[in-house]
């Protein structure tokens, strides 16, 4: 039987790329406080524990119709970012998939009553919410997969998505860290302002509402209290979470949702990345395990799942 074994919600900033002179010329002087948290994290957690895969849950790849796992044996390439190309640029990365996971996870879609598939063609694009944390993460032999946001997905559909994970870590014989790959609130300076808020100082958050409602719930991450963020969600999106905060509805549920009570340990300062709220938090499996998934109760959707189209069977 399978388990998850750590999981935490990671900064994937893209000023972890820039050289060390570059940041801190950004940053008045000073390192930002997540590249030495991700070498931390390396050293205290990734070097440390014993684990087969890593699911990343990446904001920053979305798709449309469904959520997407990668299927591959391996991906391997230089990945140079269209949003990005000056920092992240021809960045080697090469490492082994994990497709029995995978196809395993999207084969939960009916029980949870969503839609995921798993596709293994080697030319599917990657984006740098997942490469970034493998180059500082990455470790010889360790399995990595992906899986999307779904760009039409509410609340519930990325809940349903974490489920179904959650139960396809359980049936299998990996030992997984879930990585939740993205910002807190995410909203960019205009661009005739941003060279003026390239510190990391947090008191260049876009607004300082953002500010506050990321703080409230990094303290009641730290407390444990997840209950309590999923509750709020509706007053987060205000700010403009990133992906919807899809990457961390997913943890949250592949962990059990509202039953899930593991204090988090920060990795960071709170930090700010042209108006975004960064910062790394990692939840460390308690004695006795992670709690399991729930059900998921499809009564009120608006048609029955699985959908079939006429004479497909």
């Amino acid at each position: 039987m399978g388990e998850v074994v750590g999981a935490g919600i990671l900064a994937h900033a893209p000023t972890i790329m820039l050289p060390l002179e570059v940041r801190k010329e950004l940053n008045e002087g000073r390192e930002i406080s997540i590249v030495p948290g991700l070498h931390r994290l390396r050293e205290e957690v990734f070097d440390a524990l014993d684990y087969d895969t890593v699911i990343v849950f990446d904001s920053h790849w979305a798709t449309t119709f469904e959520f997407v796992v990668t299927a591959q044996d391996r991906r391997s390439g230089l990945f140079t970012s269209e949003e990005l190309p000056r920092g992240m640029c021809r960045i080697p990365y090469d490492f082994p998939g994990d497709p029995e996971l995978a196809r395993s996870i999207a084969s939960y879609q009916d029980r949870h009553a969503t839609w995921i598939t798993a596709i293994d063609d080697h030319h599917l694009p990657i984006f740098y919410a997942t490469v970034n944390l493998w180059k500082y993460l990455g470790a010889p032999g360790k399995r990595w997969i992906s899986i999307s946001m779904c760009q039409t997905a509410e609340m519930e559909d990325d809940l349903r998505l974490g489920r179904a994970v959650g139960d396809a870590i359980a049936a299998s014989d990996r030992r997984v860290l879930l990585v939740a790959s993205g910002a807190f609130s995410h909203q960019f300076w205009p661009l005739r302002h941003l060279r003026a808020h390239e510190s990391s100082d947090p008191a260049h958050v876009r607004t300082p509402e953002a500010r506050a409602a990321d703080e409230e719930r990094i303290a009641w991450l730290l407390d444990g209290d997840h209950a309590r963020v999923l509750d709020t969600m509706d007053d987060f999106y205000r700010f403009k979470p990133e992906a919807g905060f899809g990457h961390y509805l997913m943890l949250a549920a592949a962990l059990g949702e509202r039953d899930l009570t593991v204090p988090g340990r920060l990795y960071s300062d709170y930090e700010n990345a042209t108006g975004t709220g960064q910062v790394h938090i990692w939840f460390d499996r308690p004695e006795g395990g992670f709690p399991r998934p729930k059900a998921t109760d499809a009564s009120g959707d608006p048609y029955p799942y699985p959908f079939r189209l006429e004479g497909t069977g």
